[in-house]
């Protein structure tokens, strides 16, 4: 079976390039009108609120062909064993995080930040490679502006991860201050970030939604990609809970049956895959209890600080500074 994909894979996420529009903003439609990509705030997906604009920067599928080498870049030799695994990556699942080029004319680009993923999609065969056009070479000014945009768009978890490993190594960004930024912890950060050293079959399924990110945490522990590959099909087909695959990678036995949990009452159909959801989007824990008359969720947190970022979470739009 062929590992080739095609050039463009948008669905699998997109990092950084979801957080910045995909045109000029100075472009114009046939009409002589912006177009609207052309608008200073773009809509988060799955969210109400506008990303903050990004002065100099904009996102395009540009062709590899047209892309030439930073005279300056510092890396002459390139590891082959490490670039084997992220052309083997590119295959399976495109490209994560955009490189950074600018602008030389009509159909010439230098590149900026990146050449290691340049090459390996030259090296999987594909035809373009996802970019953020940068105008200007104020570093700071797209960095914070991606900072800005981090909290607002609704990222899969897999971009989630491929934007906080851009920013750290692009970028020059400090576990401290993204975490400051976007009202994280550290080990949420490192957590997330994690999840990009999953096989790329489980990394599809997480892009995808099928598993979420506790089930791949879980996969964490285990070094073994086929061995990851066949509980994360197990955790789709039998619905296995987050703890239970917890329960089975403890013991590494992956034929071993899920354990079933024995319920002092009644339960709605998908009520404990909703509570993991919530664990999943709060990043704590939480339980949901179902009464004869009336329900309750229970989420629980470690500080006030704690609490001001699961209350971000639930509604972005009361974010706020001041004391609880």
């Amino acid at each position: 079976m062929s590992t080739h994909r095609p050039p463009q894979r948008r669905g699998l996420g997109r990092g950084l390039g979801s957080l910045i529009p995909t045109s000029p903003q100075h472009e114009q439609g046939p009409d002589g009108a912006a177009g609207a990509d052309d608008a200073p705030g773009q809509l988060a997906p799955g969210s109400d609120l506008e990303l903050a604009p990004v002065t100099g920067a904009h996102f395009a599928e540009v062709p590899v062909g047209q892309i030439r080498p930073n005279r300056v870049q510092p890396r002459q030799v390139f590891d082959e064993e490490a670039m084997a695994e992220l052309v083997h990556s590119i295959k399976e699942i495109g490209v994560l995080q955009p490189i950074v080029v600018r602008r030389h004319g009509p159909e010439d680009y230098e590149l900026v930040m990146g050449e290691r993923r340049w090459r390996a999609t030259q090296l999987a065969g594909l035809e373009t490679v996802p970019a953020i056009v940068r105008d200007t070479d104020d570093d700071a000014m797209l960095r914070d502006a991606l900072l800005e945009n981090l909290h607002r768009s609704q990222l899969n978890p897999l971009e989630e991860a491929a934007a906080y490993a851009q920013m750290l190594d692009d970028f020059g960004c400090t576990h401290e201050e993204l975490a400051g930024r976007i009202g994280r912890s550290r080990p949420q950060i490192s957590n997330t970030i994690r999840l990009l050293k999953l096989s790329p079959a489980v990394q599809r399924r997480v892009a995808a939604g099928v598993l979420s990110a506790g089930h791949a945490r879980s996969l964490l522990a285990i070094d073994d990609a086929d061995l990851q590959d066949r509980l994360a099909q197990r955790v789709v087909a039998e619905g296995i809970s987050v703890r239970g695959l917890e329960e089975i990678v403890a013991l590494r036995d992956v034929n071993r049956p899920a354990a079933r949990t024995a319920r002092a009452k009644p339960v709605a159909p998908g009520l404990a895959d909703l509570a993991e959801r919530l664990s999943d989007r709060f990043e704590t824990r939480v339980k949901v209890d179902l009464g004869r008359a009336k329900g309750k969720i229970t989420v629980e947190f470690a500080s006030l600080d704690d609490l001001r970022r699961i209350v971000d979470i639930m509604d972005p739009r009361n974010r706020t500074d001041r004391p609880i």
